[in-house]
């Protein structure tokens, strides 16, 4: 059983075509440019990143974490996460 004729095993290759394909060529030869933006509240997470209260907390969890005294309850974490398996 012959799946391709010896002449045709190549012939048809779809990627040769894209190769000659300049990105942005499009309609009317502009190219689409990739846009990014923030939210209010997301910048003003980022200003909170940097507060002193922020980095005392992190490094009061590491010391906890660390000496092995961090006790994680089980109840407040089902309940975060009952909402997602119903």
């Amino acid at each position: 059983m012959k799946i391709n004729e010896s002449q045709r095993v190549g012939g048809v290759n779809p990627y040769t075509r894209a190769q000659g394909a300049k990105p942005g060529a499009g309609a009317g030869g502009k190219g689409k440019v990739d846009e990014v933006q923030i939210s209010s509240a997301a910048k003003e997470l980022l200003g909170a990143k940097n507060s002193e209260e922020y980095r005392k907390r992190i490094e009061e969890l590491k010391q906890q974490v660390s000496a092995g005294t961090y006790h994680v309850e089980a109840g407040k974490i089902a309940d975060k996460l009952l909402p997602y398996f119903k």
